[in-house]
């Protein structure tokens, strides 16, 4: 079986020969919680937009299922970017069908059964909601696919406290555990309890990739603990 992602000697340098990535190798297997972490400037939003083919490597590769980025791999790949992307003048549910037409493995009732445990109007138009209820919509149609990798950019950044529980327990309740779902996030300690493993990016290199069990019994700190020991300014 193949890793979900692999990355060989990736790197990728930007106009100014600022390397954002630089001969980064890292292998994901199948059925895991990844925390991706890093201050900012370290590599991390490039490595999402690599795997999500939405950049091309200037040098090594990316692998997802064994195949480089393209039309095959965003079939199985379910992002939610940092920015909200949608139609503001859309009611929520012609999005929802909008997604069930172009996925195959979009689950309507999913999507509505989270609408409903949300509070959120289907009928109403995205332009009406708070930001932190769009950022909601965003994750329920990317949780709402049968997707083998999740990547999730600051899901919980716009949301207030107490909606954070619920979507992480949305994130977890609605994924196949042979599925693999990498969050990224400043909010470490919100998201740490779900985690089963954490890569530490720092000047486009992994600084650290070990589970969540290893970090507590190796090092004697929580995940939260130990970033801000690394990356302490």
């Amino acid at each position: 079986m193949n890793p979900i992602l692999e990355c060989v000697g990736l790197s990728k340098k930007y106009n100014n020969n600022f390397y954002a990535l630089n001969n980064l190798n890292l292998t994901l297997e199948q059925g895991q919680i990844v925390g991706l972490l890093g201050p900012n400037g370290s590599g991390k939003t490039t490595l999402i937009k690599l795997i999500n083919d939405a950049l091309v490597p200037t040098q090594g590769k990316v692998l997802i299922d064994g195949k480089e980025p393209g039309v095959a791999t965003k079939k199985i790949i379910s992002y939610l970017p940092e920015r909200t992307y949608l139609d503001d003048s859309m009611k929520v549910r012609d999005i929802i069908q909008y997604f069930a037409d172009f996925y195959d493995n979009f689950v309507t009732d999913r999507a509505y059964q989270m609408l409903t445990d949300l509070e959120i109007n289907a009928n109403a138009r995205l332009k009406t909601l708070s930001k932190g209820t769009k950022e909601k919509v965003q994750l329920i149609l990317v949780m709402s696919r049968d997707a083998r990798l999740y990547i999730l950019d600051e899901p919980i950044g716009g949301v207030d406290p107490a909606a954070r529980d619920y979507i992480l327990h949305t994130i977890l309740s609605n994924y196949n555990e042979n599925a693999t779902i990498l969050i990224s996030t400043h909010l470490i300690h919100d998201i740490e309890n779900i985690l089963d493993r954490v890569l530490f990016i720092r000047q486009g290199q992994v600084a650290l990739n070990a589970t969540v069990d290893e970090i507590r019994l190796e090092q004697g700190k929580s995940v939260d603990g130990l970033f801000r020991e690394v990356f302490r300014c």
